[in-house]
């Protein structure tokens, strides 16, 4: 029933994936063509920008997919940690994006360029209804892939509703120099946006204990059971972005019978995976 469950929620996330993916192909092709026949740097950064966000939804995508497949007689825990690099990659791509954008951007920031402000705010106001329904579609959802895909679409519609505030701007005061200084702008959102995700991606990639977890606290709770004594050699590490797994040496009171030292296992697992998302747990024991 578990298995059935966890299937039907990837071939939801996955269905998700694929309407994101094709909702910003539409966007990023209109904002490629305005941003090039304006001569639209705040229309060519964020196009660049969510161009970077569909190859992300993509390898997130196919991550997933690797996921669902089965252990092997080699990768024994199966491939559930591509989504893991996934996140990771679609990091590095972002940051490689806005170092060339923001190199682009503060060579024209000097200069003046026409820029046709009502074209870029229309664009723009195409882009903030695309990227928060693409948000949406990820929201309520815990999966660290889907939670960069939503952080990514609700800045990107932030972002398109700074770059239509400056279509407006240069419409009416035809400060034309805004352009590029959206530019540095979308650059810098989306180096904060980032940023935080950056981090739990290297951190799991190096079987970090995930976010979240206190493993102090989990050898707390694992010694309130009823015959623990001691906990040795707790190790919580990542499988996937929504599974983890857990090591432990339980040093346990002497005078307990067979039946009494499987409940006790079976309870640290149940303790385990409600708090802390612990899918896959072993436990060796000794006697004091």
């Amino acid at each position: 029933m578990h298995n059935h469950s966890h299937s039907r929620t990837q071939e939801n996330i996955s269905t998700r994936f694929i309407a994101g993916i094709l909702l910003n192909l539409v966007f990023v092709a209109v904002e490629f063509t305005y941003g090039i026949s304006e001569d639209s740097l705040s229309l060519l950064a964020d196009a660049w920008h969510n161009l970077g966000d569909v190859a992300g939804l993509f390898i997130s995508l196919i991550a997933i997919k690797m996921a669902e497949k089965k252990p092997t007689e080699i990768y024994t825990y199966g491939y559930s940690k591509a989504t893991i690099l996934a996140s990771l990659v679609n990091c590095i791509l972002l940051f490689f994006a806005i170092g060339s954008m923001a190199y682009d951007a503060y060579n024209r920031l000097g200069t003046e360029h026409f820029a046709a402000g009502n074209t870029i705010s229309w664009v723009a106001g195409i882009g903030i209804l695309i990227n928060s329904l693409t948000a949406l579609l990820f929201l309520k959802n815990d999966e660290l892939n889907s939670k960069a895909a939503y952080l990514h679409m609700a800045a990107d519609a932030g972002v398109s509703l700074a770059v239509l505030l400056g279509g407006l701007i240069i419409t009416f005061f035809h400060w034309y120099w805004v352009d590029s200084a959206l530019g540095v702008l979308i650059c810098v959102v989306i180096f904060v946006g980032i940023w935080k995700l950056f981090k739990s991606s290297i951190r799991l990639s190096f079987d970090g204990v995930p976010e979240g977890i206190d493993i102090a606290e989990v050898s707390e709770q694992i010694k309130r059971i009823k015959g623990v004594i001691e906990v040795n050699h707790l190790h919580i590490w990542a499988l996937s972005t929504t599974r983890n797994a857990m090591t432990a040496h339980l040093v346990l009171k002497r005078d307990l019978d067979h039946g009494q030292i499987n409940a006790i296992k079976e309870e640290v697992r149940t303790e385990v995976e409600h708090h802390n998302q612990v899918h896959h747990c072993t436990l060796e024991t000794e006697f004091q």
